[in-house]
């Protein structure tokens, strides 16, 4: 009985339009707008950070070195390490204030 109820009213454009127009669905999709919208801005937010950030910064200048020997990469390794803590730290912290 659900699913023909259903099928009618994809089906019915009058049924439709009128849904739209009611407050909830209104408003349900003004708050999926909002939603898409405000990811985006982040999404675009943290890729720019990503960018600028010191340990993308350490790990494309690693991979452009002629590789030293196994201690060597090691040391590297544990700089771009520390240093991506660090910047997530710091992202936390900032997040963290930007909230409040």
């Amino acid at each position: 009985m659900l699913t023909r109820m259903l099928i009618y009213f994809i089906n019915h454009l009058h049924v439709i339009e009128r849904l739209a127009e009611s407050r909830p669905i209104r408003r349900a999709a003004q708050i999926t707008a909002y939603a898409v919208t405000k990811a985006q801005i982040l999404g675009r937010d943290a890729s720019e950070r990503l960018l600028r950030s010191d340990a993308l910064r350490q790990v494309r200048e690693e991979a452009g070195r002629v590789h030293g020997g196994q201690g060597d990469v090691a040391g590297r390794l544990r700089r771009i390490r520390e240093t991506f803590v660090k910047e997530l730290k710091q992202g936390w912290r900032d997040g963290s204030r930007h909230i409040k």
